[in-house]
């Protein structure tokens, strides 16, 4: 067996081996401890800020849901509820309620904690979290993998099957952007592994995760966007997994675009639903897995191919993904497409068909590794360099400037064509442009202010 921490290195600087001391892993190096949370290592280039963030961010969630049963018991005071609706919210308001309980149980190894960090943390090694991802940024995932989606979790292995060598020897796999577990855990569980080590940031996916691999189960509920009948908007699942993993299936917290693991440490590296939405140009990420790899070592990818970067460039076609995976020392990559199911809950309207973008590809040679990741600029970090005014900045700043001097008339008394008047008198637009921007803004004031926070 394969120790686990033999294959862990400093997020920070890449030494290794680290010290292991009690519940925490050391870099002598650095002078950093890096934290275990139910027994799952937490490698964070800073694990002190990171894990004060998600702890934020699991508060700012919890609190999401009070504020969503405060408006569900004001709902229910209502005396217009016809039978049925009232039946049908009451049922959701104690979902919802039984929901907040499970998280908070759940998430219970980051809330005791007793760690801080601030953003100058961050500042120091420009790292970050996405700021689109929450904790419940993939939670439908959760009960694809575990609940109701056996059908999208076979067709997902067949395509993992479909690129390789029937019998393949995937020796020491790692699966980056692990979710909630699954894949690694059918690859692990079904294909010829010596040791896995599945790895995402998500918290309450890695939670999950890791009770599913114990052979424990959770109950929890699944709120469909679109649900197809009554009681179909709250649906308490219970999740689990058909073995237990195995004493060679090993979780770990940590960045992709940071892997705390050394050069050459796996035989295969799994990318399932990453490269596409990763904030790494793709060149940059085939060169960092590169590195990851021992010689012959292997590439699958698994997902969409669906590129949405900023930068029209950086919307890479399958020809694109085929050249750049080449020229950065793998062999040319054996290509699947399939159409797959794709959440299709069997308590929701919606799913859909997905026609997914599968590859091996043979490390063929050693390429130059890519720098340290730096998610912010310099001017950001030291302070010393000047704010770039990008026409970005200009717009928002503009915008902003407007927006803010709308607010400061809203006084309870003017009306959007007195405010009109204002900002004519102010030389700001003229009052025919002026009356259906102020109810344009408003207007996306309100709406934001009817939303209930979603799932």
């Amino acid at each position: 067996m394969t120790n686990l921490h033999a294959l862990l290195a400093c997020p920070r600087c890449d030494k290794t081996p680290l010290e292991q001391n009690d519940d925490t892993l050391h870099c002598k190096a650095c002078k950093i401890d890096f934290p275990t949370l139910d027994g799952m290592p937490w490698m964070f280039a800073e694990p002190d800020a990171t894990l004060g963030e998600w702890r934020g961010r699991l508060q700012y969630s919890l609190q999401q849901l009070s504020h969503e049963i405060a408006g569900l018991e004001s709902e229910l005071e209502s005396d217009d509820l016809h039978a049925l609706t009232r039946r049908r919210v009451e049922r959701y308001k104690k979902a919802v309620v039984a929901h907040k309980r499970s998280l908070q149980k759940l998430l219970r190894p980051i809330d005791v904690q007793s760690l801080y960090g601030n953003y100058e943390s961050y500042l120091a090694l420009r790292t970050r979290l996405p700021a689109d991802q929450g904790l419940n940024t993939y939670y439908t995932n959760i009960h694809r993998d575990w609940a109701w989606g056996d059908e999208e979790n076979k067709a997902s292995l067949k395509q993992i099957r479909s690129v390789l060598h029937d019998h393949a020897d995937l020796g020491n796999v790692l699966v980056l952007g692990s979710g909630a577990g699954r894949l690694a855990f059918d690859i692990h569980r079904n294909m010829n592994c010596t040791l896995t080590v599945a790895m995402d940031f998500n918290p309450l996916l890695m939670f999950v995760a890791n009770t599913m691999a114990r052979g424990e189960q959770l109950k929890m509920y699944e709120f469909p966007i679109a649900p197809l009948a009554l009681e179909d908007d709250a649906v308490l699942r219970t999740l689990s997994a058909p073995d237990i993993a195995g004493e060679d299936f090993h979780l770990v917290f940590g960045d992709a675009l940071r892997p705390p693991f050394p050069d050459k440490s796996f035989d295969t590296v799994v990318t399932p639903w990453l490269i596409d939405i990763i904030a790494e140009d793709f060149p940059v990420l085939a060169a960092r897995i590169n590195a990851l790899l021992k010689k012959d070592g292997r590439w699958v990818n698994f997902g969409s191919l669906a590129f949405s970067t900023t930068n029209r460039q950086g919307r890479y076609s399958p020809e694109e993904v085929k050249a750049i995976v080449a020229e950065n020392g793998f062999s040319n990559p054996y290509v699947s497409q399939a159409t797959i199911p794709y959440m299709c809950s069997p308590a929701s309207r919606h799913g859909r068909q997905e026609k997914v973008f599968s590859y091996s590809a043979y490390k063929e040679r050693d390429v130059q590794k890519p720098g340290r990741h730096k998610a912010l600029p310099d001017w950001l970090v030291t302070g010393e360099d000047p704010v770039p005014l990008s026409p970005s900045f200009r717009t928002q700043a503009m915008t902003t400037q407007v927006y803010s001097f709308i607010m400061s008339l809203i006084d309870g008394k003017r009306t959007i064509t007195d405010m009109a008047v204002v900002l004519e008198n102010q030389k700001l637009m003229t009052k025919d442009e002026a009356e259906p921007a102020i109810r344009s803004f408003l207007t996306k004031m309100y709406d934001d202010s009817q939303k209930q926070p979603g799932y």
